[in-house]
Parts: structure tokens; sequence; C-alpha cells
């Protein structure tokens, strides 16, 4: 890893403008003699952030310096126009999964990583895009999950997936979720799925509550190529709204005869790491492994 020079800043939506955590961290950049470049679209609100130069995209720096939960991570994933940044993750949301350093130690871990003491850890993302008829309709990028769920009204879905160009099953069922080892740990763990260790090259697939009990979560190669086609399915009410979302944070809505295309990135998103191998002790500090109930 490279010593870091010059730093785009971006931090969660939600922070207030008096938040002394931009301060804070923008204290410890200055110290270490970091040019700061600011996100102004998610930090033009904050005080601390005023008179500081902006950054009018996610590119051309040494790294992204990311001050928010796992959801300010998905979201600079989505908006990254270079994905040879690595990311320095310090939490400042409810749980911070991903993050490397939490706000009271980042005063120690943020130089030691500018400095160049670490290493890059690459996550798998996903690559999606919806095709309608001949058209393309949507691309974009998951860290996590996609997730191809029912609408506003509970009816079961029918969706006909195939791996590699090959049929696999119809799942009849609230959804299906389509998992990168990193999101193994998220919502399809929560629905049922594997824990899959995020060096593995695969994609996870796990179906919501499908009807047939023989339906279970699969884990595929990671070079698969996942096709999903939402069937068309009718009662006497209305046609069953189907709905796209990406990290839990971007919904589309779906037709009926739509095919959602999946497979992974060509590009991975980069964390800068203090050392290597740290997921098994994220297991434990984040899923409570290993305390006594009620602890």
């Amino acid at each position: 890893m490279k010593a870091i020079k010059r730093v785009i800043l971006t931090v969660k939506s939600t922070l207030s403008p008096s938040d002394d955590s931009i301060g804070r961290t923008l204290s410890i950049l200055d110290r270490c003699s970091v040019d700061v470049r600011i996100d102004f679209k998610h930090a033009s609100k904050c005080l601390a952030a005023r008179g500081r130069a902006r950054a009018t995209s996610l590119e051309n720096a040494d790294a992204l310096v990311v001050l928010g939960g796992d959801g300010t991570i998905f979201r600079a994933i989505r908006h990254l126009v270079d994905f040879s940044m690595p990311m320095l993750t310090v939490n400042r949301g409810a749980v911070g999964f991903l993050a490397e350093s939490t706000l009271d130690d980042a005063d120690s871990v943020l130089p030691e990583l500018l400095a160049g003491k670490g290493i890059i850890d690459a996550r798998a993302l996903l690559f999606v895009e919806v095709r309608r008829g001949k058209k393309t309709i949507l691309t974009s990028a998951a860290l996590n999950e996609i997730v191809v769920s029912q609408g506003a009204i509970a009816r079961l879905l029918d969706l006909r997936a195939c791996v590699d160009g090959n049929p696999l099953t119809t799942f009849h069922a609230d959804g299906l979720i389509v998992a990168t080892p990193t999101g193994s740990t998220a919502y399809s763990l929560a629905a049922g799925g594997p824990i899959v260790h995020p060096r593995l090259s695969s994609i996870i697939l796990t179906p919501l509550n499908p009807h047939s009990f023989s339906q279970k979560p699969l884990v595929l190669p990671g070079n698969s190529v996942i096709e999903i086609e939402v069937l068309q399915r009718t009662d006497k009410f209305k046609a069953s709204e189907v709905s796209l979302t990406f990290d839990g944070q971007v919904y589309e809505q779906l037709s009926h005869g739509d095919i959602v295309r999946i497979k992974t990135h060509d590009e991975c998103a980069l964390f800068a790491r203090r050392r290597e191998d740290t997921f098994f002790e994220t297991l434990r500090s984040k899923l409570k492994w290993g305390e006594k109930p009620g602890q």
C-alpha cells in the first residue's frame, strides 16, 4: 500500500450541520499534511466543511475517506468514477460492519493508513443490468446484494432463473436475493443464507420465503452469469408489483417480462485495512459470537 497525499472526504448525508465528527476527521487529515477535497453534494451543510476545496466527482485522488456507516459506503461505491481509489472508512453509523475504524480510534488509525502502513482488502462487487425487450433500461453496481421482490401487495412472485444460459428453476417466492460474499452477512443471512468468506469467488442465491421447501440457498462460482426473468402472475385484484433494490438503498420498479442480468463486476471495491483477515474478528464483534445469552 502506497502513502496517500490526496483524498476526497464524503460523509453520511444525515449528519447535522453542527456534528463535530467532520471537524475531527478534517483535523486528523490536516495534521497528516494531506490535500483534502470535500464531496459537497453530501457535506455542503456541514459547518466544518465550509471554505474547503470541493470535489465535483469521486475521482482524481489517492483515496476516498468515508465518514459514515455501511450505507454511506454503499452510496459512495455507486458514485465512484475511479475504482482504483481505496476507501479509508470511519464508522459514524449504527453497525459499521465494513468500517476499519471508529471515530474514537481514528486519531491513530487514519495516520497509519495515510502513511501507507496497511494492506488493500479487495471486495467483489455485483454488476446488474435490466433489460426490457431489446433495451437496457438500468445498470448499477452493488457491494452487498441485489434483490428482486414483491412490491406493495403481498403476493408471491414467479421468477425464472438461469445460470450461464442454463435453466435453474422458477422460484415461486416473495423474492430472490443475489449476494456477494461481503453481503452474505447482511440480508441474505437474515433470510437463511450461508456466511461466505469474502476471499472466496462466489455469488449466493437466497430465495425469500419460497413456496417449495426444496428451494434452498445456493452458492455459485464467482464467474457465473445469472438471469432472472419476472414472469406474469395475476390474481383477481391486480398484477403483482415487483421491485429491484441495490444494497437496500436504490429502488426500481420492474415490469413483467423484464430480465435482470447479474454477474461479478469487472472492478472491485478497495478498502484500506491495518492488517489482513479481520473477518473472523468482525464476525465475533458485530454478530456477538461467543457472548453468553443476556450479555
